[in-house]
């Protein structure tokens, strides 16, 4: 039976089926992405709001979406596209865009700050090669292209895209392999890897959402921000420690309503510890 090889799920996915992400199919016997060019989400953003701090600041970029995630965050904010049953039902009703059509659509709102494509609001990575197909025409407009991702893809994936990706944004969403498997479903050691090849190809900056009794303690993020600050050498030559860090408020959402939005001064006591080792960190909902 074909097996999916983008993440640590291996999905053996027989033919006109889905794997476990819902973006995953069989075709004539080969594993392909059933959500290529289909389209949930197109908006223009800021760069900030990705969020990349020191990539372009300023800047504007045309974020798209699709449906499907490998992850099962109950917290979610864009559940209804990446694994809840309404995000299913894309498969037959999203919009279809080519590579080529997208590309030209970031190349005429240039004229508005547009500074190129970021794949973004599912988890882009299922369908990976759309990412490939696009980017690459989008960098023929001398264009740039964002990958935000919850970093649970094999590092095959980030290789078969690292000539055309000039950023990313990477959820490390803590640092217990508890946290990882029982709430989210994920595997921390993948997540890891991903990051530490990386920052070795594109700017990088992280971002961890703080979830109350979750993954809260100031242990935690200083053990995290010390892993982060030993990465390197970086792509332009900078260490670990110039890793941007974003620290983000939780609110209840989705399946996990049943605590309260993160307190602003834990946010604010969890971002020193992580200056503690890191040089640029930020917080986020505060």
């Amino acid at each position: 039976m074909p097996k999916c090889d983008v993440c640590f799920r291996h999905c053996e996915i027989t033919e006109g089926a889905l794997g476990f992400c819902g973006a995953r199919t069989c075709k004539d016997g080969l594993v392909t992405a059933a959500n290529y060019g289909k389209i949930t989400s197109l908006a223009l953003d800021p760069i900030e709001k990705k969020p990349l701090a020191r990539f372009h600041p300023g800047s504007m970029i045309l974020s798209v979406g699709s449906y499907g995630c490998n992850l099962r965050c109950p917290f979610c904010q864009n559940h209804e596209i990446s694994w809840s049953q309404r995000a299913m039902q894309f498969a037959a009703t999203a919009e279809e865009i080519t590579p080529q059509e997208l590309a030209d659509t970031a190349l005429y709102y240039k004229k508005r700050g547009n500074i190129g494509v970021a794949f973004t609001y599912n988890e882009p990575l299922v369908g990976w090669e759309f990412i490939r197909d696009t980017a690459k025409l989008v960098h023929e407009n001398g264009m740039k292209n964002v990958i935000v991702t919850n970093g649970t893809a094999s590092t095959h994936i980030l290789s078969e895209l690292a000539p055309y990706i000039d950023a990313m944004n990477i959820d490390l969403k803590g640092f217990t392999d508890h946290y990882y498997i029982n709430v989210l479903g994920g595997d921390r050691q993948m997540v890891m890897e991903m990051i530490s090849d990386a920052v070795r190809i594109c700017h990088v900056e992280l971002t961890t959402l703080i979830v109350p009794g979750e993954n809260d303690s100031e242990n935690e993020i200083r053990e995290m921000a010390r892993w982060i600050a030993s990465l390197g050498p970086l792509y332009n030559g900078k260490s670990g420690t110039e890793v941007p860090l974003h620290i983000s408020r939780f609110f209840p959402r989705f399946h996990m309503q049943d605590r309260p939005a993160t307190s602003v001064s834990l946010v604010y006591r969890l971002a020193d510890a992580a200056r503690e080792s890191l040089k640029y960190v930020y917080t986020g909902n505060c």
